[in-house]
């Protein structure tokens, strides 16, 4: 009986339109937001923050980009691991060649510049689809990582070819221990899903569905291919930038460029198939599911007295995974978002029957 809509009047067109149009769904949002910017601090250790929550942010920021592409617009992309290789190693540069640019300036620049790299490996877009797409996006998992290991420019010259992030400063804050790094991951990424939940209601959101639901018949009512296909590119290397960016800043502090390879792109991609594709929920949910698994699976075997090697654990991920995969396509497509949805449809109308 807590959830009901019953009572509660739309009296405008804005609030009919309201991101969270009943009342409960609100206060849920700003407990979960109350929970995460001063229940979290309050209790986490630093090894919650480097191993689980830091990690949960970026990859679901990254999910989220990858979301808006293949789930809102239907496109295919294995590209994401590389397009957070750009994010992340212009990033650096900025940092490390301009010390006094602003750490959110130089994020958004690196969100921009992955966009464009996004946009030159979307046009193929433009003329196949499907699995041939999904060819072409992989040359960039192959390309780029190959151009900043080669040119030098990239990575300072290094031998190693490892770059190792600066002091980072924002407004004078210092951001040293993992609490800081974790608020600032969080302010950047709730910013970002509360943009990408609104972009998806607007009209480049509609023309992005209009496509990938029967692009011939998007394109007979007047939507032009070409803007949507390039602007879901151009938005959703833009998100993955920043998750490069922030997975190597805020995450990692020293990484080579290599190690943007097509395994993130994979992990990506489980997260939204698992999570829900053409949902902003779904992102994170999948991005909190896939991993979990790994830790779930590294601390219960000593638990129930199984000894399982190292080797043996990274083969029964990956069989987790592919098993789930498989269970979520055939028997909910829609991922963890739909059963979640169809919890609080049946939470509305209880006790009666659905």
């Amino acid at each position: 009986m807590l959830y009901r809509e019953s009572g509660q009047f739309k009296t405008s067109y804005p609030a009919d339109q309201a991101i969270f149009t009943i009342r409960q769904d609100r206060w849920f949002f700003v407990l979960l937001m109350l929970a995460a910017f001063v229940g979290v601090p309050l209790v986490a250790t630093d090894y919650l923050y480097t191993a689980l929550i830091i990690p949960f942010l970026c990859m679901a920021l990254a999910a989220l980009g990858l979301n808006i592409l293949t789930g809102y617009c239907g496109q295919v992309s294995l590209g994401t691991g590389a397009f957070m290789g750009v994010g992340a190693v212009v990033a650096w540069n900025l940092a490390f060649r301009i010390p006094e640019l602003n750490l959110l300036v130089a994020f958004g620049l690196a969100g921009l510049v992955a966009a464009a790299v996004g946009v030159v490996f979307g046009l193929p877009s433009l003329r196949i689809k499907g699995f041939y797409l999904a060819v072409a996006t992989l040359a960039a998992q192959f390309f780029l990582p190959w151009l900043f290991t080669k040119v030098g420019w990239f990575t300072n010259h290094n031998s190693s070819g490892v770059i190792t992030v600066p002091r980072m400063t924002l407004f004078g804050w210092e951001i040293n221990t993992p609490m800081e790094k974790y608020l600032f991951a969080l302010g950047v990424v709730t910013i970002l899903a509360l943009a990408a939940k609104n972009m998806v209601r607007s009209n480049p959101g509609r023309r992005w569905m209009a496509i990938r639901d029967m692009d011939i018949a998007a394109e007979i009512i007047g939507i032009r291919p070409i803007v949507a296909k390039l602007s879901a590119f151009a938005v959703s290397s833009f998100y993955i930038g920043i998750a490069g960016a922030l997975y190597l800043f805020v995450y990692l502090g020293s990484a080579e460029p290599d190690g943007f390879n097509i395994n993130l792109s994979f992990q990506a991609l489980f997260m939204i198939i698992i999570g829900g594709l053409g949902s902003i929920l779904g992102s994170f949910l999948g991005a909190f599911f896939i991993l979990l698994v790994p830790i779930f699976l590294t601390r219960v075997p000593p638990l129930i007295g199984l000894d399982m090697s190292t080797a043996a654990i990274a083969h029964t991920e990956f069989m987790v995974f592919g098993a789930l995969i498989v269970f979520f396509l055939i028997v909910e497509p829609h991922g963890l978002a739909r059963l979640w949805q169809i919890a609080k449809e049946k939470l509305r109308i209880w006790p009666f029957p659905y």
